[in-house]
């Protein structure tokens, strides 16, 4: 891939082909000399995962990496990294992986140095103000996979171990100092983590270009991420070494991150309690329940989906970029109900009240009721 850039919105960027071997430089720019590289269980062995490792080592002796992260991080996992930071007496932290990695790396960084417990610090009016801002170290971020564009996100999403309630947590200052977004770690993503990151990042773009809440900025940006994703999903699924294209959807996912600041809706509302009952890939989830969604949104959407079909070169209008949502699913190889994810259909109401209860439900452009919310349910089980 020949496009290189530096970037600094809404945080520095360092996007291109290669640049991982920049990763210490980043470090000390940022203020780190003792760095904690967090990553999940999954690229714990991966070969990217070592080669970050001794990069930083080379001219970092301290740093030391930590990968007691679940797919769907939660409060125990914070726990042990903030003692696995702390027993390391390290300074910073470099967040590395997909999204499980990159939250909790935020979230051990920003917890280490708290006096309060981290649901103080939920997405809830003004709550972060409680942080001690001061406390808060360095973040350096790399991501491995292109979906949830968590690298140029101010939260982090963890799941309560006893309630297995997902909740954000948010402060300003977890926006990572430096970001690197090198394509070429994302060449060795199985197939089926491809296509659930990247239907991730549509699910981001798409629930922000829809929201009603005014933010022009990012409309703009949530339109062209969809055009990313829409060119070179397919691509980056079938030719998983193109890495023109996996530059490409690592931009759409870091423009999806940025434009969910206008808001999201019952998409995700919907995925954040199925994955943290049922475990299951958060994108994927976001894939399932996209059409189902799509229809119930209709009448409030419709002029704006509308405009982004012909922008996105689709014909037919609202039916027709819903067909096309069915097509690229189907294309992809994403299943057709949450059933086929494990969801069982006894524990709707359960469900159906944490969904009312996640944040994103307020973006929604079809006020979410529990009759409707219910139904949903009902349709993508």
């Amino acid at each position: 891939m020949s496009i290189v850039a530096n970037w600094s919105y809404p945080t520095a960027i360092r996007f291109g082909a290669g640049r991982i071997a920049e990763l210490a430089e980043a470090c000390v720019g940022a203020g780190i000399e003792r760095p904690l590289l967090v990553t999940d269980r999954g690229l714990a062995e991966r070969p990217i995962t070592h080669n970050a490792l001794e990069l930083l080592r080379q001219t970092m002796p301290a740093a030391n990496i930590f990968t007691e992260v679940d797919s769907n991080p939660t409060d125990k996992n914070l726990e042990a990294g903030i003692a696995a930071f702390r027993a390391g007496e390290h300074d910073g932290v470099v967040a590395f992986g997909g999204g499980s990695g990159l939250d909790l790396g935020k979230l051990i960084a920003f917890m280490v140095g708290q006096a309060r417990p981290v649901w103080d610090f939920e997405d809830i009016g003004n709550w972060w103000t409680r942080a001690d801002a001061d406390a808060i170290v360095p973040i350096v971020a790399v991501p491995t996979t292109a979906g949830t564009g968590s690298e140029v996100g101010r939260a982090g999403v963890l799941t309560n171990s006893e309630t297995h309630v997902k909740k954000i947590i948010f402060h300003p200052k977890i926006l990572p100092a430096v970001v690197i977004c090198d394509p070429e770690l994302t060449t060795g993503m199985p197939r089926m983590i491809t296509v659930g990151t990247g239907m991730d990042a549509f699910a981001h773009c798409l629930e922000a270009y829809s929201s009603t809440f005014y933010h022009p900025m990012s409309q703009g940006i949530a339109l062209e991420g969809m055009r990313l994703v829409k060119e070179n999903l397919p691509v980056v699924v079938e030719q998983p070494d193109n890495i023109e294209a996996r530059g490409h959807m690592m931009s759409a996912a870091a423009m999806g991150a940025v434009a969910f600041q206008k808001g999201l809706g019952a998409i995700h509302a919907l995925s954040h309690p199925v994955g943290a009952i049922y475990n299951t890939h958060h994108g994927m989830t976001n894939a399932v329940v996209m059409p189902p969604v799509l229809r119930m949104n209709r009448p409030a959407i419709e002029e704006v989906i509308i405009r982004a079909a012909h922008y996105l070169g689709i014909d037919g209008g609202f039916d027709g970029f819903y067909d096309y949502v069915l097509d690229l699913r189907a294309s992809l190889g994403v299943p057709d109900r949450l059933r086929e994810l494990g969801v069982d259909d006894d524990r709707i109401d359960e469900l159906t009240r944490m969904a009312l209860e996640d944040p994103s439900a307020g973006g929604n452009p079809v006020p979410m009721t529990t009759e409707n919310t219910a139904k949903l349910f009902r349709e993508c089980i």
